[in-house]
């Protein structure tokens, strides 16, 4: 079995940063280079052994995004005129949905799972509710739209954990609104009949998701998380992001999205709630006591005015936190770290909810985690061999010891000091440029142009 080493000039090793630090990868052969894994870690190197991969910066394992939504990123900039609610957005968003095909949504996909590789980020957790054509009606392959989205990050070089999302109902129980016939299966089981067709491989996990306690009806709820808990399955849910959802399911059902989700056995450990925004402290109570993940998408829930949700909170009761780019307003997992605590400095007009290395724990290892990549996302042996190197002599980046690089990362540094990004031991981004999308700028152009009237 071949062998590749990199030596890291400086390494995040959970705790704290180490210098010099020579990681040997055993590699697979796979054409699709995604077994690689660290089969040994060594410190004290000072200087890169002969034939080593030198990667100068800060090392890190690679970047989890728990939550992604690979179309919406057509509508940055185009929904940041004038002013407007999450409802208006979501009008905007709908437009944008009923022009995408098997084949424009590759196209997108694919530029976009490479700007996250460019930005630090070796898996993604994909949100997927765009399953049929315009109208409703299923493609010749019912998966089409997914397989797609497979086939784009392959292409692009990171992991992708399809959470396949049931969305079958425009409102507690009320029948889909015409934008939304591409979205539903029309029952759970159907959803359940069509998302078991899908097939793991390299680089692939197959997950679920409940688009949210509005576009489920609470008696197919148990459906959709049985299916999961089978299979052993990452199992997502969007989750109190908007007080009108709050409000609409009182109205419906006498409890909260999440006492609802709870009564049908939808928490616990394999399940990630997006945004838990405004949560009652029972519902935190539950979400922590059943260890149910909490993923946060600051720099969405600010552009949508969504709200500061209680992660603190949340954690201390035991709910594992996680990092969403969520609209992909921006493509940035150190910014959703950095925005994390400063959200909640605002909020609580005190500073230091979090380290630095917590952050990047959420942003790493149980970013992967939520997404059922337990083996990804430290620098350890037997760890698949996924990193990403920060720069620390940009000018956003130059100044501080080495010793405080883990701090520069999270509150200095952005997905522009991104450096290389290696996945499965082998690299998708050498010294800031894709090795498969060469201009990545042009990839999103092209494609979301081809999406415009």
């Amino acid at each position: 079995m071949p062998l590749t080493t990199y030596w890291l000039e400086h390494a995040w090793l959970d705790t704290h940063v180490e210098p010099g630090v020579a990681l040997t990868v055993s590699m697979s052969g796979s054409a699709a280079g995604q077994d690689g894994r660290i089969a040994a870690v060594r410190t004290g190197v000072e200087a890169p052994p002969p034939g080593a991969v030198v990667l100068r910066g800060l090392t890190i394992p690679g970047l989890a995004n728990a939550h992604s939504h690979a179309f919406h990123r057509a509508l940055r900039g185009t929904v940041q005129v004038g002013s407007g609610t999450f409802w208006t957005w979501r009008e905007v968003m709908y437009a944008v949905a009923q022009r995408l095909t098997p084949d424009s949504y590759f196209a997108l996909a694919r530029a976009v799972y490479a700007e996250m590789a460019l930005a630090g980020i070796t898996s993604v957790g994909e949100f997927h509710y765009l399953h049929h054509a315009p109208g409703g009606a299923p493609y010749a392959d019912p998966n089409a739209m997914g397989e797609a989205l497979i086939a784009a990050a392959a292409d692009a070089g990171i992991r992708i954990t399809l959470l396949d999302t049931a969305y079958l109902s425009s409102g507690f129980g009320a029948a889909p609104e015409r934008h939304q016939l591409r979205f539903t299966d029309g029952t759970a089981d159907a959803w359940a009949e069509r998302v078991s067709a899908l097939k793991e491989r390299d680089g692939v996990r197959v997950g679920a998701a409940i688009h949210s306690v509005r576009a489920v009806p609470a008696d197919q709820l148990a459906t959709v998380a049985r299916w999961a808990q089978d299979r052993k399955a990452p199992l997502h849910v969007h989750l109190s992001e908007q007080t009108a959802e709050n409000d609409a399911c009182q109205a419906a059902h006498g409890m909260t999205p999440t006492q609802l989700l709870a009564e049908h056995g939808v928490l616990g450990p394999r399940t990630t709630g997006v945004h838990n925004t405004h949560m009652t402290r029972t519902d935190v109570d539950l979400i922590g006591s059943t260890s149910t993940g909490t993923c946060m998408c600051p720099t969405t829930e600010r552009d949508l005015a969504d709200g500061i949700g209680p992660a603190v909170a949340l954690q201390r009761a035991g709910s594992p936190l996680s990092l969403g780019s969520d609209s992909h307003a921006v493509v940035d997992l150190l910014e959703e770290a950095r925005a994390m605590e400063l959200n909640e400095r605002l909020r609580t007009r005190t500073r230091g909810h979090w380290t630095a290395a917590a952050l990047l724990r959420a942003a790493t290892a149980d970013g992967h985690a939520a997404l059922g990549w337990h083996e990804a996302g430290t620098l350890e042996r037997g760890a698949l061999a996924d990193f990403t190197t920060i720069a620390l002599d940009s000018v956003r980046t130059a100044g501080p010891a080495p010793r405080l690089a883990a701090e520069t990362a999270v509150f200095a540094a952005s997905a522009a000091d991104v450096r290389h990004t290696i996945v499965g031991g082998r690299h998708v981004v050498r010294d800031g440029v894709h090795a498969s999308v060469p201009d990545a700028g042009r990839a999103l152009a092209d494609s979301i142009a081809a999406l415009r009237d």
